[in-house]
């Protein structure tokens, strides 16, 4: 895990430097601070000497420089927070690498000895609430029956040969006696509501295989099985 973690660090603070994804293109018609002292001495040196420049002129300008040099001082010190703050947050999520999270998807992957959680919203008026669980390639699983549920969270762990719902063993046997073999799987949930089938919306465990810097400084997860995602998203951090 050390090795995996000092991978990914190396890679978020290389590749997706928060410098480079912060810094902005210089802008030709701005006017620093420099130039503007330049521009004022210039204007002082080329006055004409029958109409010299009043004091209360002078004292304007003086006025307009401080502006600008307090100004370029605060947009530093603003651009200095900024990417320690985001800098802060990169190596927060780097820790995050090897762990599980809970995303809106209806898909992700199994490994060998791992389980898979699902969370799924169940409307007020709901009946007879089943699972089908399908591969990569689309070909039907497992069906699991849930039967009639309470409104609210419902949380669901299979293991690709039991399946368990809010802490308790469903008395359902799978077709894969030995198990699933790994791999990405999809999983849809639906209800019968008012005489309709309803799909439920799902959220699902996926384990963070790398976290990565976004063009706007955001932080992106990519997630075993349902690919990137933004850390805003992450519905639940598991154990």
């Amino acid at each position: 895990m050390n090795e995996v973690n000092s991978i990914a660090n190396s890679s978020l603070f290389s590749e997706f430097s928060i410098d480079d994804k912060t810094k902005d293109d210089p802008k030709s018609n701005e006017l620093g601070q420099s130039a503007f002292l330049e521009l004022m001495i210039t204007q002082l040196e080329h006055q004409d000497p029958l109409s010299p420049q009043e004091n209360t002129e002078f004292i304007a300008q003086l006025a307009q420089f401080s502006s600008v040099e307090s100004l370029d001082k605060l947009n530093n010190n603003f651009d200095s927070f900024t990417n320690n703050f985001m800098a802060n947050q990169a190596l927060q999520a780097s820790t995050l690498v090897g762990r599980s999270v809970t995303v809106p998807t209806d898909r992700t992957r199994l490994e060998t000895g791992d389980v898979v959680t699902a969370s799924v919203d169940v409307p007020a008026s709901s009946s007879d609430i089943s699972v089908d669980i399908f591969s990569e390639s689309g070909a039907l699983i497992d069906q699991i029956s849930l039967g009639i549920q309470p409104p609210g969270e419902l949380v669901m762990r299979w293991d690709g040969m039991n399946a368990e719902v809010n802490g308790e063993l469903l008395d359902w046997q799978s077709s894969h006696e030995e198990g699933v073999a790994p791999g990405v799987y999809q999983f849809k949930v639906t209800t019968n509501a008012d005489g309709e089938s309803v799909q439920l919306a799902t959220a699902l465990s996926a384990n963070v295989n790398s976290v990565t810097v976004a063009s706007n400084g955001g932080l992106v997860l990519n997630l075993a099985g349902v690919g990137a995602v933004e850390l805003t998203d992450v519905k639940q951090f598991n154990e």
